[in-house]
């Protein structure tokens, strides 16, 4: 299958409507409009109306009632306001959803990518408040404010959604893809190389300490790919590509036992037609993106020379 041109959830087509949110009586009309829906998400889940090998519907819900501070507004959805909110089991917010309530990685994928968007999105936006409900300057309560884009505190200070960046790596050799199994995965899942970008270091600087750290050896020609974020919590996934320094022995792999159980070389093959045994990276994820594109880069080429090789 050929990969979009860009990563799942990241392909700008949600409407973020931002000048709505920074007016609270513009959001108490789009709350009021006959268009109107909400979101809901349960636990790490989220309401699904149809899930199944066509594709997938979010589960949105005619937005009722008043609007409470705690209706995070989305944005808009083929020109109608959406907002999100927290359900319980005990205040679901509506009807069961049809499909239930569902984990992102179960399922984003097949969402139409406006929607994927927009549970991006929502993710970020409730994981944010959840942790946030107390100033971290001072400890003193913050309430949502701008339609869920921001919290106030009681000495009038403004706090915004905290993402934070990961670089993840696709490491490339002789036409072999490093790939790497965290030590809390189960044995057989291998992704792509990732790590958080440390404090005064850039995004290029993190790539080439990341892999030293994991792998154990050196890279060099670092190339940015694409972005994509990941809300769960909160990180923001940046894509890049790099290749060892020239001579660098590519059996020389020293994986950082805190952190990876094993490192290994794929070729195009082996991961267009993983063995047994081998699990590759969710379809939502920009690594199995990467890893997709990566092997299709192959097969183009392969087509170009007329199969050969």
């Amino acid at each position: 299958m050929t990969r979009a041109a860009h990563p799942p959830m990241a392909g700008g087509e949600f409407d973020r409507d931002a000048a709505t949110r920074l007016d609270e009586a513009a959001l108490d009309a789009a709350w009021a409009e006959t268009g109107s829906r909400l979101l809901r998400l349960r636990d790490g889940e989220i309401a699904v109306r149809a899930a199944d090998e066509h594709g997938a519907k979010l589960d949105l819900i005619p937005a009722t009632g008043g609007r409470d501070a705690d209706r995070l507004y989305l944005g808009r959805l083929a020109g109608d306001p959406v907002f999100a909110a927290v359900a319980t089991e005990e205040a679901p917010l509506g009807a069961e959803p049809a499909a239930g309530w569902l984990p992102p990685f179960d399922f984003a994928w097949k969402l139409p990518e406006v929607e994927a968007e927009m549970l991006a999105v929502a993710f970020a936006l409730t994981a944010w408040h959840r942790s946030s409900a107390f100033s971290p300057r001072d400890g003193s309560a913050t309430i949502p404010a701008n339609g869920g884009w921001a919290r106030h505190d009681s000495h009038g200070g403004e706090h915004f959604p905290r993402t934070d960046p990961v670089v993840i790596v696709l490491v490339e050799h002789e036409d072999r893809l490093l790939l790497g199994s965290n030590v809390l995965w189960e044995s057989g899942r291998f992704s792509l190389l990732a790590g958080f970008v440390e404090a005064g270091e850039s995004a290029e600087q993190a790539v080439v300490r990341e892999i030293e750290e994991e792998a154990g050896v050196l890279v060099d020609d670092v190339r940015y790919v694409a972005s994509q974020p990941w809300p769960f919590p909160r990180s923001f996934m940046l894509g890049f590509r790099a290749r060892l320094v020239e001579g660098a022995d590519p059996e020389a792999l020293n994986p950082d036992p805190a952190e990876i159980s094993e490192l290994r070389w794929f070729t195009r093959e082996e991961l267009r037609d993983p063995a047994p045994g081998i699990r590759l990276p969710m379809p939502v994820s920009i690594a199995r993106w990467m890893i997709d594109r990566w092997v299709e880069e192959g097969d183009r080429g392969r087509a170009a020379d007329g199969g050969r090789g």
